[in-house]
């Protein structure tokens, strides 16, 4: 017959330790009550789980055992009173303590490139958690956000892997057997595998790109770059200015031009005059670029950096046509001298 157990039936409880010894065999032991009930592990995290695009921190997560027994019934018809009425009691109080979670280890996976979990970090254990009782410490996981992930709830999965107590069985004597004369009573652990869903939320915000590029840089000169901005993000960006970092041999009078507000999915063209120097070496330029803005809640924010790549010319050199006809002239004058010198000879030979 199915019993009702209440919480208050048994105050004390021996303590059930981790795995020491290999169970005997049913046959070395006897077995009065089935209990049921198992525990029941739940996660809660600590703290903030929403993130921002490149940020790297740490999920915080406590375990609570909330595992109750319903209820358990006789399995082996004993008196009321004697040596198996004793075992019988004392097997229950044992049994009562089924709920605990033993060897409990957990770790933290991602499903997607776009969080990364640190490999130093996921995979942790707790020797034991008793029902009503929250985890001592927290489990801490380091997660880095990567700089291309779009807005949205992602769900990280933690599995779980721990034991319990399925069923506590007397020896009564029969251990001598065994060599182990002290052991009174024996444990048979369940493995237990589940895995909670960690909630994950990035953030939507203003995001820059470059995406195009246009002008010709030629050393010595000044000349005008067309850089257009697209806003490849989730929210709008009020007030936007675009600021280039340039550096030698490269110059600019006005490092920053305005964007006005970008709205998500829209683009805005800025030129920009660029001045290089003359004895500037022919090759690929990086110039750096961000957008100061203000964001929805009307705080100034900063975009990522973004490199733009120009290519810089050294300038065609031609020969005007005055430098020509000196050319020229000097051409022909060497052409007359050596004519006199050899007609000044021929007729020295003459004579």
């Amino acid at each position: 017959m199915l019993c009702i157990l209440l919480a208050a039936t048994f105050v004390l409880m021996p303590s059930v330790s981790a795995k020491e010894y290999i169970a005997p065999t049913y046959e070395y032991t006897n077995n009065y009550y089935k209990v049921y009930g198992e525990p029941e592990i739940y996660a809660s995290v600590i703290g903030d789980t929403e993130f921002e695009r490149g940020e790297t921190a740490q999920i915080r997560v406590m375990l609570s055992n909330k595992g109750v027994l319903y209820g358990f019934k006789s399995a082996t018809v004993v008196e009321t009173s004697g040596n198996a009425h004793q075992l019988s009691l004392t097997e229950l109080q044992y049994e009562i303590q089924r709920t605990t979670a033993y060897g409990i280890k957990a770790s933290l996976l991602s499903s997607t490139d776009l969080i990364e979990i640190d490999a130093a970090t996921d995979s942790q254990t707790m020797e034991e958690l008793r029902p009503g009782k929250l985890s001592k410490d927290p489990f801490i996981f380091t997660v880095t956000i990567s700089d291309n992930a779009p807005a949205g709830m992602y769900l990280l999965e933690m599995p779980l892997n721990y034991e319990y107590v399925q069923d506590v069985r007397m020896t009564g004597g029969e251990s001598v057997i065994l060599g182990m004369p002290d052991l009174d009573h024996a444990n048979y652990y369940e493995t237990v595998e589940q895995t909670i869903q960690i909630p994950v939320v990035i953030m939507p915000e203003a995001k820059f790109e470059v995406s195009s590029v246009s002008g010709n840089i030629t050393a010595g000169n000044t000349d005008t770059l067309n850089i257009t901005y697209t806003n490849i993000g989730e929210l709008p960006a009020e007030d936007a200015v675009a600021r280039l970092i340039v550096m030698d041999p490269l110059s600019t009078d006005r490092s920053t031009q305005s964007l006005g507000t970008v709205q998500p999915g829209e683009s805005s063209t800025v030129s920009f005059d660029i001045t290089s120097d003359f004895q500037a070496v022919e090759k690929n330029y990086g110039i750096d670029s961000e957008i100061k803005y203000t964001d929805e809640d009307g705080e100034d924010a900063f975009s990522d950096n973004m490199k733009i790549n120009v290519d810089l010319k050294q300038p065609e050199r031609k020969l005007n046509i005055t430098g020509l006809a000196l050319v020229g002239l000097v051409v022909m004058g060497i052409v007359l001298i050596i004519k006199n010198r050899r007609k000044n000879g021929s007729n020295n030979s003459n004579d």
